[in-house]
This record gives structure tokens, C-alpha cells and sequence, in this order.
């Protein structure tokens, strides 16, 4: 069988509409109608078809406009204007001002490189995010309670910041058959078709003696930035390449692969990228190992356990939502003590 390659053509902005893709890379027209209705505006496709009706991305919309349409756009004068007070108002949105900053007992610790203020503040961690259902990566109301979170916060300007995994084929869609049995289907997401910012970052984890190697990517929800990491390169091998395949999938050692890179590999992506929170939230257990993590750092300083373990309680943050048995993940002893062997010294 010979391979398929995809190409995608992307049309050039207009010099007068640069600015729709910076609107369109960040996530605030999730909850903002003004930035939103700006690519309805850009949109001139038939009723149901629309962005909005095919929960398309607005950065994957602009990629496949029409240079006709877009000579067509900048030479509307009132889209202009409305494309330039749409950038006017998320920048003030993206201002340094908010109910958290007009208190007078805060003061955000800034440093001249830290633009997003996510260092010294809060690090939420969740297996979901429910931002947008063009970004698949939530299921219910777990994600959808982490995505108000981030939403909130960037509108009272705390620093806050998310940290979560890639899903490469996100969470399945159900469908009913010609005979009216359900199905489920998975869809494989492509990041550039969602303008989300390739970091740069790859940090490692052990998984059982393989090393697994993980991408991190960002994307920008208002003011907060979210950190998903991929395990899907090709340097990975297959078994390992699967791990972030999809949300709440495969077996119990797929869902302990998946936890640790979400815990571990986290905390250890927020080290690369120079970030150092001075609390850590772990938004249900899914996100618990990155508690061994931080006990490891500081015994790895010279602390000794006991101390180590009160500076990490000191610095961390549990919710739970499901507080019975069936709500909470249980690993087999063996299973354990092929992936955590080594922390046991």
C-alpha cells in the first residue's frame, strides 16, 4: 500500500486582518462573544455549516479561507474596524490589572521574563480541560470544572496556570448505526490545526524501565497557560507512543502510565520550562504521583524524607469530586512496584 501524505494550503492574512490569528490562537473567544463573533463575521458559509455549527476551530478557519474571500474582507471597512477592537479588547483583557492584582495584600512576583505570571503561583493539574468542544480533551464535569477554573482565573488575574496531557485522538464520539445501536468513534486531532505553540520542551519519565519522551505544548486560555504532554514522537516507541492516546482508555497499567506521566513528567516539564509554582493542586488523584516527584526533589537536595514530605504537603492542594470506591484509582501491588521501585530508596 503506498503512504498518504496530507498537505494543508494556507491562504496569507491581509496586512489589514493580521491580528485574526492572534484572536484565534487563544482560547478567550470560548467565553468571550465579542472576539467570537468577530470570525462569524469571516465565515461565509451556508446555516449549519458554519464554524460554530461544526465546532470548527477560528485558527482552523482562517487556514482555509479563500484568497478571494479575504480581498473581499479587507475591503469591508467595518470588518476591519471590528477585527481592531476585537485585538483592542483582548489585549485589555490580557492586561495586568484583575481582582486579584487590585488587592493591596497581593503583589504578583514578576520578573522582567515572566510575562504570563505563572511563576510563584498556582499549578493545576488535570487528566481534562474542558475549555472548548473544538479542543477534545475533556469528557464531563471533571474537565469541564478544570476549564472554569482557568477561565476564572484568567478573568480575576490569578496566576494560575494548567497542566494536562495531549490526547492524540481525544475522547471518543458516540454515534447510533442504521440498525440504532450506539458506537463510539475516535478522531486523531492535529495540533497545528489548533495554533497551539510547540514549547520547544521534551522531558523524560520512566515508565517500568522504558523511557518514555514527552513533548510539551501550550496553549492560552485568556491569560493562564495550559501545558499538555505528548508522548506521540517518533522516537518513542509504539507501546509508549501510545500512552496519551486518548482520555480515560486501555487497561489499569495504561491509566498508572498515563497518571505518572501526567504527575511526574508534569512537575518535571514545569522545571524545564523555568517555572517553579509555589502551590501545586492536584485536581483528583489522577495527578498524584507528582507528590513523589517533589519529595524526590527535595531528598535529591540533601533534605530528609520526613522533611521533605511536610514541604510538600505544605505546598499542595487535593479536591475531590467522586469520594467513594468506584470513584478512586487502584493499582495491584506488583503492578506498583514495577514503576515506582526505584523511588523507594
Amino acid at each position: 500500500m503506498q503512504p498518504t501524505y496530507r498537505f494543508t494550503v494556507i491562504s496569507e492574512l491581509p496586512d489589514r486582518l493580521h491580528d485574526l490569528r492572534d484572536l484565534a490562537v487563544n482560547l478567550r473567544w470560548a467565553w468571550d462573544e465579542r472576539i467570537a463573533a468577530v470570525f462569524d463575521r469571516v465565515d461565509d458559509r451556508r446555516e449549519g455549516d458554519r464554524w460554530r455549527d461544526r465546532a470548527q476551530h477560528p485558527y482552523d478557519l482562517i487556514r482555509t479561507v479563500t484568497p478571494e474571500r479575504w480581498n473581499e474582507l479587507a475591503a469591508d471597512d467595518e470588518v476591519v474596524w471590528l477585527v481592531a477592537d476585537a485585538r483592542a479588547h483582548l489585549d485589555e483583557a490580557l492586561g495586568d490589572h484583575g481582582w486579584y492584582a487590585d488587592r493591596g495584600e497581593h503583589e504578583l512576583d514578576r520578573s522582567d521574563d515572566d510575562t504570563d505570571g505563572s511563576r510563584g503561583g498556582v499549578a493545576y493539574f488535570s487528566p481534562e480541560f474542558g475549555i472548548t468542544e473544538v479542543l477534545a480533551q475533556y469528557s464531563g464535569g471533571l474537565g469541564i470544572l478544570a476549564g472554569d477554573h482557568l477561565k476564572a482565573s484568567s478573568d480575576l488575574g490569578i496566576p494560575l496556570l494548567g497542566v494536562g496531557l495531549w490526547y492524540t485522538e481525544g475522547y471518543f464520539h458516540q454515534f447510533l448505526d442504521g440498525s440504532g445501536w450506539q458506537g463510539e468513534r475516535n478522531e486523531r486531532v492535529d495540533p497545528t490545526s489548533l495554533g497551539i505553540t510547540d514549547t520547544g520542551v521534551i522531558v523524560t519519565v520512566d515508565l517500568a524501565g522504558e523511557t518514555a519522551r514527552l513533548k510539551v505544548w501550550r496553549v492560552d486560555v485568556g491569560r493562564v497557560p495550559l501545558y499538555l504532554l505528548d508522548a506521540n514522537l517518533p522516537e518513542n516507541p509504539p507501546a509508549i507512543r501510545a500512552v496519551t492516546d486518548r482520555l480515560y482508555g486501555g487497561d489499569e497499567q495504561h491509566r498508572l502510565r498515563q497518571e505518572i506521566v501526567l504527575g511526574i513528567g508534569g512537575v518535571r516539564a514545569l522545571r524545564a520550562l523555568g517555572i517553579d509554582p509555589h502551590v501545586f493542586h492536584m485536581n483528583e488523584g489522577h495527578a498524584g504521583f507528582l507528590g513523589l516527584e517533589r519529595v524526590r526533589e527535595w531528598v535529591a537536595r540533601g533534605m530528609e524524607f520526613r522533611e521533605a514530605l511536610e514541604a510538600v504537603r505544605a505546598g499542595g492542594v487535593f479536591t475531590t469530586h467522586t469520594p467513594v470506591p468506584a470513584g478512586i484509582d487502584r493499582f495491584p501491588r506488583d503492578l506498583f512496584e514495577r514503576y515506582f521501585a526505584d523511588y523507594a530508596p
